[in-house]
């Protein structure tokens, strides 16, 4: 698994306790709260009566009011299950429609988009950068942006929809995209790549070749750190499945050319030779999309990492 959500399944969790706490929030509301004050005015009517048959018969009340007061605090007092279900139920609401329509929070388990994103991170998703969707089916029903090249980008994994992906977008609909001896081009013009200094993983001390690479965005250029290990090859062509639309690729020893079909996204991970990607599973389609990653938020080991993401 490449993404994992702050809890599994959380979004249906979610739904479930807002459903459930919801509904016993508006039958106390409208039912149950209605029934407690008539039982309460009829408590009170009968405490009234007895007082006014003792006054009448000369006996001397002096605490009747109090007793009054607890009566009804007594009958209109709501019962503990539904007393937290009031209280919780516009908590879980409120965090309901933040996650599900406007920012999730998940957590790097990988190391497939090392040097941008690292294992321990906590990221931000924006959910309505690529569209307004309906939680737990994600259909989208409301239009906003389409997904650009360079966005570091969550999706369903086509393979598993139960499963969170995280990866760069590398070509659009209708992109012709080839990766060759470690290097891309896009619709025919080869991407510009800058040498840096060797990358050391944290995780295992290896060192990686490092460079600026500068996709073509649809102003200007969409600049991000990428990673090559030296002695791995460019393709592992055992490793690629048959995905659909798999006839829009051609692979051959260390090369390959796809053309994104309409609807269906491009994506690797920043780590190249360490990512398990379109190159190999194929593309995401448009239905698959969760959203665009913004910002670290978080990473327990690391404090400095903290910011947006490039």
């Amino acid at each position: 698994m490449d993404m994992q959500p702050i809890l599994s399944n959380f979004a249906l969790i979610l739904f479930v306790l807002m459903v459930v706490t919801g509904v016993i929030w508006c039958l106390d509301v409208f039912v149950l709260a209605k029934q407690r004050r008539r039982n309460a005015d009829i408590a009170l009517r009968e405490f009234d009566a007895r007082n006014d048959k003792l006054r009448s018969e000369g006996i001397k009340l002096d605490d009747s009011q109090r007793k009054r007061a607890e009566i009804e605090a007594a009958n209109l007092r709501q019962p503990t299950w539904i007393e937290y279900s009031g209280s919780f139920f516009p908590v879980i609401a409120l965090v309901f429609i933040l996650r599900s329509f406007l920012w999730e929070p998940f957590k790097i388990p990988s190391s497939s988009m090392v040097p941008t994103l690292l294992v321990g991170d906590f990221i931000l998703v924006n959910k309505y950068a690529y569209g307004i969707r309906l939680p737990i089916v994600n259909r989208k029903v409301i239009e906003v942006s389409d997904p650009q090249r360079g966005d570091v980008m969550v999706f369903k994994y086509p393979k598993d929809m139960s499963q969170d992906y995280i990866k760069r977008v590398i070509g659009v609909p209708g992109d012709t995209i080839t990766y060759d001896n470690k290097r891309l081009t896009v619709n025919g013009k080869p991407v510009q790549y800058t040498p840096m200094d060797d990358y050391l993983d944290d995780q295992h001390p290896v060192y990686h070749k490092q460079f600026v690479e500068n996709l073509p965005g649809t102003t200007s250029g969409v600049p991000h750190r990428i990673l090559n290990t030296e002695d791995k090859r460019t393709l592992d062509l055992g490793a690629v499945e048959n995905f659909p639309n798999r006839e829009a690729c051609d692979y051959s020893y260390d090369k390959f050319t796809c053309i994104v079909p309409p609807g269906n996204y491009f994506m690797m991970g920043d780590n190249r030779d360490n990512s398990a990607d379109s190159r190999y599973w194929g593309f995401v389609p448009d239905k698959n999309i969760v959203g665009k990653a913004i910002v670290v938020w978080m990473n327990f080991g690391n404090p400095k990492r903290i910011g947006g993401i490039q």
